[in-house]
């Protein structure tokens, strides 16, 4: 951060920060942020139809004000300044269980979409590392197994971070983010993808919780008992109709539970009706922790602008993913192609990317890479189309970025963490202002974090 940007937000009264090395800029970084979270704090009156000025209207008011106002800073303007500026974070990142072990280090810039090199040189400030389970049967073996990969992740993430102590924190709070960003180092949360491991009675809530899970979201591809998925079936089987045409009474009671401890409640990968009614029995706003636009395109994994506005009228954010099939139509050509792909490489298994190597994985997505040029996919551009949309729908307040790496994640121009920036520079040709990219980039979730955590301490 330069002294002049600085200047522009603290108005002159920390001149002792502002030198070049790492550790001052995120103090800096983290006395924005504070400073944001408070000026987009949503008002009791707002609703989902406020919309956000126009991006032309917002720059045309900021450039009259700064020809009415005395000579001062200017803040960044050019992307590469506001991406260094804003505070960045990704709120989804899949892992490998053999994450932090010579198979996956952290450490090197190897073949993962994610690590620490890749977050430096990309500028990402913190990403929500994620407990994935699939969905399984709905028995005491299936709840055992679930319980138990929860727990080799749960280590697989702790491992990475005990291994790089001065360079990435494990943070459970708003405040502990901006603390790891002012020490110089980055941040790593957790989220929880499926309630499934949690037991046949959430009997595990409290445990993940205090093992740093500030995030479950109900549901993966498959019903299960808390309520019903967008899609019918997991990879492991899962259960074929819907449990409860919505969220089961065990499911409500997961959403209360969830409030009262502080963890937001993710509505990515439920149905529709699982996430209107998770939206309307949560007493504190809610999160889509990787979802698309389904006014985009049609996918069962994509949100109607019902849902979006549910989400927006509730505080809420839905944080646009950057996966290429919820973006576009894959022809059957493409699948073939990939497929091919993947038999000449021997990952033929359902299970296949849990069990072949990093390096073969990396390998794996370079060639599918490769196929751009005959089978155009999503970019970064369309990506933006997603914000975009959501925008001027409900305004500016209720959108953010995931990229889903590690998970299938990965469009054309953002295909590992390293190439963040991109996204920043396409926000900038479209006029969004640096007040704005900070809130899509991350004050909009560190606010909506914030007052999930406030909601549990209230209810105590």
């Amino acid at each position: 951060m330069t002294p002049l940007l600085f200047i522009n937000f603290a108005r002159g009264n920390y001149m002792e920060l502002l030198t070049a090395n790492a550790a001052n800029k995120k103090i800096a970084l983290s006395v924005f942020v504070a400073m944001a979270l408070m000026a987009c704090e949503p008002k009791a009156d707002e609703s989902a139809d406020t919309k956000a000025p126009p991006v032309a209207e917002v720059a045309s008011a900021q450039s009259a004000q700064a020809q009415s106002a005395p000579a001062q800073a200017q803040p960044p303007q050019s992307a590469g300044e506001i991406h260094a500026a804003a505070v960045t974070i990704d709120t989804h990142i899949d892992i490998p269980l053999s994450l932090g072990t010579e198979a996956a280090d952290f450490r090197s810039d190897g073949p993962m979409q994610v690590d620490l090199p890749k977050m430096r040189a990309g500028g990402l400030d913190a990403g929500f590392f994620i407990v994935y389970v699939g969905q399984g049967p709905l028995n005491e073996a299936g709840y055992q197994e679930a319980y138990a990969e929860a727990q080799r992740k749960f280590e697989a993430i702790e491992r990475m971070v005990s291994n790089s102590p001065d360079d990435i924190a494990l943070v459970t709070s708003p405040a502990q983010l901006k603390a790891a960003l002012a020490q110089g180092k980055l941040a790593a949360a957790i989220g929880v993808e499926n309630a499934y491991p949690l037991g046949p009675d959430y009997q595990h809530l409290q445990e993940f919780y205090d093992r740093g899970a500030r995030y479950i979201s109900l549901t993966h591809f498959g019903h299960n008992h808390f309520g019903d998925s967008s899609a019918a079936k997991g990879e492991q089987g899962g259960v074929a109709e819907p449990v409860s045409h919505g969220l089961s009474e065990k499911g409500l009671a997961l959403i209360d539970q969830m409030n009262r401890l502080g963890i937001m409640v993710d509505v990515s990968h439920t149905s529709k009706e699982s996430t209107l009614a998770a939206v309307e029995r949560s007493k504190a706003p809610v999160i889509a922790s990787h979802s698309g636009v389904k006014a985009l395109y049609d996918h069962p994994r994509n949100l109607s602008d019902e849902e979006i506005k549910a989400i927006a009228a509730k505080g809420g954010v839905m944080q646009i993913v950057a996966f290429d099939s919820y973006m576009r139509d894959v022809s059957d050509d493409n699948k073939a192609a990939v497929a091919a792909i993947r038999e000449e490489m021997g990952l033929t298994a359902a299970d296949w990317y849990k069990t072949a190597s990093q390096a073969t994985i990396g390998g794996f997505r370079k060639a599918v890479a490769a196929l751009n040029s005959q089978f155009p996919r999503a970019s970064v551009a369309d990506l933006v189309d997603g914000i975009d949309y959501v925008v001027k729908l409900v305004g500016i307040d209720y959108v953010g970025i995931a990229s889903d790496f590690g998970g299938g994640g990965g469009v054309q121009g953002w295909d590992s963490i390293d190439q963040s920036q991109a996204i920043t520079e396409e926000l900038v040709n479209r006029g969004y202002t640096y007040p704005q990219i900070e809130q899509i980039w991350g004050g909009n979730l560190l606010r909506v974090w914030q007052q999930v955590e406030d909601s549990a301490q209230t209810a105590l």
